[in-house]
């Protein structure tokens, strides 16, 4: 599934496709997936296929189209502090994205059939936490996986403001996702070959609406247990954080906020600055068999002129001063404000999550 886009050159690249062919359509979105970099969730031997719109699998490891993932996360609707649940959690990089939106006060847990691909998402995790940029310039809701098949949570189990499920459903199963949703939550899942979402409107009314065809590998079905007994599958604890936690997000969060004269870090993480591109402008684009309205209340004529006076712009400027404009070396301004802290160093580097430069 997949091939809606054009390849991208690098993940920017590949972003600016999934904008221009109406997949990402807000600002939230777009700003997840620009922080997290998808060729980091392949193995190193396959990074070069990472910036197709392509689903990607290996063994047990599996990553659907990016197209896919942009339609998912414009249908859940997620804002900080909901609770989500990813079932079929993979490699953790939706997981991630939807962790760069909840906030440090959200709730993100994902169930996952295989223990190895389990161990790869935390790997995946811990690399994010600990090397990459985004983590300082976002206010993170960290995901929690758990082994298990998703058609075994048990009853008993607390419900979720969102829901995704990244297998086939059958429609036999359709009122047991539907029941893992709390009132005014949103599920989205492939149901019967069209990805779906479902609003609870009630306690026994619902909204759906189908958004694209998908194909989707079938959910897998429990295995019967040898005893009799029904197996069951236990989602991720609700755990109250301690005070010590409290305090550095409350720091990090007062130090991302103050502008001390300087640069003032919004709460959903950076905006970024969209990349020229050369492209072709229409009124409609048909999407497999729907069509979707392009427009963002801006003309095309407009769009164009601010694009070239822009260009023009820089070009005099590079004659003035006889080079090529550079963008100038990023600086994680929150890691800055935190060393610069009277604290003594085990807890600034408390405060940074141990990472290094």
């Amino acid at each position: 599934m997949g091939g809606a886009v054009s390849a991208g050159e690098d993940n920017d690249d590949l972003i600016d496709n999934l904008k221009e062919a109406y997949y990402i359509r807000s600002d939230l979105v777009e700003r997840a997936f620009r922080a997290i970099d998808r060729a980091d969730y392949y193995l190193d031997e396959y990074r070069d296929n990472a910036y197709k719109d392509l689903a990607w699998r290996h063994g047990n490891i599996h990553l659907s189209a990016p197209c896919i993932y942009s339609e998912v996360m414009e249908a859940l609707d997620l804002h900080p502090g909901l609770s989500f649940l990813n079932l079929g959690s993979g490699t953790g990089y939706l997981s991630t994205m939807v962790g760069l939106i909840l906030g440090p006060f959200g709730v993100n847990h994902g169930i996952e059939l295989h223990a190895d691909v389990i161990e790869y998402a935390y790997q995946k995790l811990d690399s994010f936490i600990k090397t990459s940029d985004s983590f300082d310039k976002f206010e993170f809701c960290e995901p929690s996986f758990v082994v298990g098949n998703c058609l075994e949570i048990p009853p008993e189990s607390r419900q979720y403001d969102r829901v995704y499920c990244g297998a086939g459903v059958q429609k036999e199963h359709e009122d047991y996702m539907k029941n893992l949703l709390k009132v005014g939550g949103i599920l989205v899942m492939p149901l019967e070959e069209k990805l779906t979402k479902i609003t609870r409107t009630g306690s026994n009314s619902w909204e759906t609406k189908k958004i694209i065809s998908v194909s989707f590998a079938p959910l897998v079905l429990p295995k019967h247990s040898t005893n009799n007994k029904p197996k069951t599958a236990p989602l991720p604890k609700y755990e109250v954080r301690s005070l010590q936690e409290l305090a550095r997000i409350c720091i990090r969060h007062t130090l991302r906020v103050t502008t001390d004269g300087g640069d003032r870090l919004h709460k959903y993480g950076p905006r970024f600055k969209r990349r020229r591109v050369n492209r072709r402008h229409c009124n409609a684009l048909v999407l497999a068999t729907r069509q979707v309205v392009a427009s963002s209340g801006i003309g095309p004529e407009e769009t164009v002129e601010e694009e070239d006076e822009e260009e023009e712009q820089e070009e005099e400027e590079e004659k003035e001063t006889g080079e090529l404009l550079r963008p100038q070396p990023a600086v994680n301004i929150l890691r800055e404000r935190i060393l610069g802290l009277p604290l003594p160093e085990p807890l600034k580097m408390y405060l940074l999550y141990y990472r290094e430069k």
